[in-house]
């Protein structure tokens, strides 16, 4: 295999001229977004490069408390920014989001790493971070979609929820209707990803891996255990969320409350 080419600086800088072509678009349509896309693109060049900065240290060390903290730390910034994007209030949901979070990634790194990697040292920096945060990222997207349309129904559409719950059905029962409709518009793009994948699209992380030098084959089997490995995390996160916040987003009498989303 050919070592892989690097990008300078200014052939990254150059890249950014494709921005312009959005952008534009973007005014021409009157689409308020040019800010908003403005900043996300300065806060994920800042954001990457301190990431390449401090993983070198975090990988040179490849200590378990550094590394573990560190995934505690995704987990946190992906359960306050699910409930910022579903527009929820943070006093009900940041508990139900945190412990999901963490019990999907510790089933996921513990049978994938631990039982089918079956790595010496299952906190190995190289595999526990980047596994842990494709997880984490894409059940956060995921997370967003199935949670708003599980509160935004729930919300609009409680009178069919009183309807069912006074009818002799248990709380159980009256809120089915609701959580399957939660999970299927949580994970219908995925699984619609999922059976592209080679077709349509090679996934990032494929590319990465054979861009970086490795066998096509070798990255093809990484590549489709990540993807077992995303769309198990995306289903338990999303599910456990909606079980757990459950237990915060109604009263003794069964009734939802009010103040789920913020004003």
């Amino acid at each position: 295999m050919k070592e892989i080419i690097d990008i300078g600086i200014g052939s990254l800088a150059f890249g950014f001229l494709l921005m312009i072509i959005p952008i534009i678009g973007f005014i021409y349509f009157k689409v308020k977004i040019v800010k908003e896309t403005l900043i996300a693109l300065i806060r994920m060049v800042i954001q990457l490069s301190l990431v390449a900065f401090y993983l070198e240290y975090i990988f040179e060390w490849n200590n378990a408390w550094i590394n573990v903290i560190w995934v505690c730390v995704m987990i946190l910034v992906g359960t306050f920014t699910t409930i910022k994007r579903a527009g929820l209030n943070y006093r009900f949901f940041i508990l139900p989001f945190a412990i999901s979070g963490f019990i999907s990634i510790l089933i996921l790194d513990t049978f994938f790493l631990g039982f089918v990697i079956r790595l010496d040292y299952i906190f190995d920096a190289r595999y526990f971070i980047p596994i842990s945060g494709m997880v984490l990222g894409n059940a956060l997207n995921h997370n967003i979609v199935g949670i708003s349309n599980y509160f935004t129904r729930l919300t609009k559409e409680q009178d069919l929820y009183y309807f069912l719950l006074v009818n002799g059905n248990s709380k159980k029962n009256s809120l089915a209707p609701f959580i399957r409709s939660a999970i299927k518009s949580g994970l219908n793009p995925l699984i619609a990803t999922m059976s592209v994948i080679g077709l349509i699209s090679l996934p990032g992380m494929m590319t990465g891996q054979i861009l970086g030098g490795s066998s096509p084959m070798i990255a093809i089997k990484y590549q489709i255990l990540i993807m077992l490995a995303i769309f198990v995390g995306c289903s338990i996160n999303l599910m456990l969320s909606i079980l757990l916040a459950n237990r915060f987003a109604f009263d003794s009498f069964g009734r939802i409350k009010s103040n789920l989303f913020k004003k």
